[in-house]
This record gives structure tokens, sequence and C-alpha cells, in this order.
């Protein structure tokens, strides 16, 4: 699946994945409520390649939820953000890999071509293991335990909500988003909701938005 809110790079990533694998059979989503629907539809999705900045996805928030909500589906990020803090942000959040939009079609092919055969893949001039260990990356580790309606609750906390919208928007009781905030504050170690919106930021490429699924 190709996850991109921009017909024109659909369209182009499509031709690469078309001559690379034979028979395959590609869907299209141009936000994350579509690619969550395509996913919980039961299709069976090898792959999805997902843009980091499209409706539905903020900074690492889309990422985050997929690899919560369908821990079994691979996620390639393709960004046009090289940078090297972000592609290994992307790779402790359980990315399989990070292809930059400035590739050409040979090296595309061989990345995706990688990740189906079971590996990870990085550009080449991206060293991850040279980059030390800092309290960002502890917090990424905290923010990967997350479950995928905690995940959605944080958001929501981010965006400036109350418990009874939150409710609201998820279609649970205020009792069950005081239950997900408790858990969430216990999982980053914070006291406060506030000190959890300030966590999470952190790790923002961009603003927080609402998965909206």
């Amino acid at each position: 699946m190709i996850a991109d809110d921009h017909p024109l790079f659909r369209g182009a990533l499509r031709q690469t994945l078309e001559g690379l694998f034979d028979g395959v059979v590609i869907a299209e989503a141009g936000s994350l409520e579509a690619v969550s629907k395509i996913l919980e539809e039961g299709d069976e999705i090898d792959l999805v390649l997902l843009d980091l900045n499209m409706p539905g996805v903020r900074g690492y928030s889309g990422l985050m939820y997929l690899r919560a909500q369908f821990p079994t589906v691979p996620v390639v990020v393709v960004s046009a953000n090289e940078d090297p803090g972000t592609i290994r942000r992307c790779m402790e959040f359980g990315a399989a890999g990070f292809v930059p939009k400035s590739l050409g079609t040979d090296t595309i092919r061989e990345a995706l071509s990688t990740v189906m055969a079971g590996d990870l893949w990085t550009p080449a001039d991206v060293d991850l293991a040279s980059m030390p260990a800092d309290e960002t990356a502890k917090l990424v580790q905290r923010l990967s335990t997350l479950t995928p309606q905690q995940v959605r609750v944080l958001m929501m906390l981010s965006e400036g909500l109350l418990n009874k919208q939150i409710a609201y928007e998820l279609g649970v009781s205020e009792a069950t988003v005081k239950a997900h905030v408790s858990a969430i504050l216990q999982k980053l170690g914070v006291e406060s909701r506030t000190q959890a919106v300030i966590a999470a930021s952190k790790i923002e490429v961009g603003h927080w938005q609402s998965v909206g699924v």
C-alpha cells in the first residue's frame, strides 16, 4: 500500500513497484484513516509505504499508530525529510526502512526488495550505530510501549482536548479515557497530562494531529 496524499508521487511510486514485483496488487491511500480502513478490512497487505506528513499524520504519530495497531505489517517511511535524526527515530519506532523521496528508481527498488526479503534498509550514508543513545531515545522506547488506543489518546491530549471530548471522539466512557491517561502517565514516567504532552513534543517532526479513525 502506498500511503501519500500527493497523487503524482503515488503514481510514480506505483510505476516503480509494478516493475519490481510480478503480479503485485497496489492499494493507495491519501490519509491515515484510509490506510487503517484498508488494513482493518483484512486485505493481505505485505508492505505499507508511509509518508510522514499527510492528513491524519504528523511527526511520528502515524508510524506509532500503525506499528501498534498492525504490528505484523512492515512499514517503510518514504519521506522528503532526510535528516539522520529523523531516520533514526523512525527506525526506533519500528519502521522496516526509510526511503528518501530524492532517491532514484533503482535505489528505491533495491530498498524495497531488501525489506521484502526480511531485512531493514536505510540510506548507506546514514550510520545509525554511530548515533549515541540519549534521553530522547529512552523516551522513544517508552512511547513505543503505548497501545493503539493510548497513542490516539496521547495525540488528542496534545491537541488540548478534554477527557469528555476524547471520550466522544473515541466512542468510549470518560472513565475509560481516564484509565488510558493514567496508563500513559505511568508508561512515560510522568505525573501529569501536561508533562505527557511535553514529553511527546520532544520527538515531533511536526505537530501532533489526531489519527481521526
